[in-house]
This record gives structure tokens, sequence and C-alpha cells, in this order.
């Protein structure tokens, strides 16, 4: 293929990611702002200043629209957590402090302070259960390289890290699930740090 067409090629397929990636801008803006099933393809379209038809040609149905957009939003929390293990400046438990004190900060922070984009994630947990799902196992491999480090460093006293990753993530699912932060937020709970407080005791080497 001559360098041109390469060149051609690579600008297209730039191109296609930039406006993909604006059509999602797009749709998270005005779901935040409408909401969900407020908002049509019709209204992205608008603000895009395109027909429908160029929406769909990314994303076949307003579900896999709010699917990328869930997805991009849980993203952006896997991207903090993933710095946050890789900072080997604190200690693995400072760390995995850190890791739960953010995981419900953000998920708190983008799906239920706002009431329109916790409607939309309910939707997206109803109907495109495979993107949380794929959420919840990058999670899961974080916690687990986390306190396998804690482990061989001899900061934690556990035998299996993943068995005790899956501890801490089932131990704060009440903290970082959108439905449950929005329904227990007026019950008297153990809070965010208290129940961190009491997953570093459980795994503290003696």
């Amino acid at each position: 293929m001559p360098v041109t067409d390469l060149a051609t090629d690579a600008t297209l397929d730039r191109d296609t990611g930039d406006l993909r990636s604006r059509i999602l801008t797009i749709a998270e803006r005005l779901f935040r702002e409408m909401g969900y099933r407020k908002t049509t393809v019709a209204d992205i379209a608008a603000c895009l200043r395109m027909s429908p038809g160029n929406v769909y040609r990314f994303f076949p149905s307003k579900k896999a629209l709010n699917e990328a957009v869930a997805e991009r939003l849980l993203r952006q929390i896997e991207t903090e957590l993933r710095c946050i293990v890789a900072d080997t400046g604190m200690s693995a438990r400072e760390r995995l402090r850190r890791f739960v004190l953010t995981m419900h900060a953000m998920s708190a922070g983008q799906f239920t302070a706002n009431r329109r984009m916790h409607d939309m994630v309910e939707v997206a947990m109803a109907e495109s259960w495979e993107v949380i799902h794929a959420h919840i196992g990058r999670v899961e491999e974080l916690l687990v390289a986390l306190v396998a480090e804690g482990a061989r460093n001899g900061e934690f006293r556990v035998s299996d890290p993943r068995a005790a990753a899956r501890c801490v993530q089932t131990a704060v699912v009440r903290f970082c699930h959108p439905a449950l932060i929005a329904q227990c937020a007026d019950r008297e709970q153990p809070t965010i740090e208290e129940m961190t407080d009491f997953l570093m005791t459980g795994l503290r080497a003696e």
C-alpha cells in the first residue's frame, strides 16, 4: 500500500475515533442535564449538527450508547485505581486504604450526586450487565495485585490474595453500588472510613 494511502487511512481512523468520542461526550452531557430516559438520539445528533443516522453508524441503538457512556465513566474510576496500585511510594496498606476510599468517592460522585446519571446507571445495570460485570472483574484484578504485594512484603496476613481481594470487594459493595449508596444514605451504617479500618485490621499481619 502506498505511503499516501496509509496516511489517509490513519487520518480516517483518527477522525472516526474523534467523532465517536464527541458523540459520547455530548451523550454524557445530555444524560446529566436531561436524564437518560428523556434524551433521544435525535437530541444528541442535533447538538453535533449531524443526522441521527450518523450517530447510528457508531452506536446501533440508544442502549449501545448508554453502555458506552457507562463504560467510559467506569474506566475513569479504574484509571484512578490503577494509578493508586502503581504508586509504590506508599505501602500496600496505605494504597489499599486509598483504593477503597477513592472507589467510594468516585462512585458516589459519578453516579449518585446527579440523580439523572443515577438513573442512567440503573438502566445500564439492568440492561447491560456485561459492562458492569467486566468492570467488577477489572477492579478485582487490581485488588488482587495490591493484596498479593502486601502479603509478599509482610503487611498482610493472607494465604489466598484473590479470596482476600474478593472479601474486600464484597465488604465495600454497599459504598460503591449506585443503588445501595442511594438507598442507604439515610440509614445508620458504618461509614466508609470505619469499614476501611475494619478491613485493615482483618488483613493486618501480626
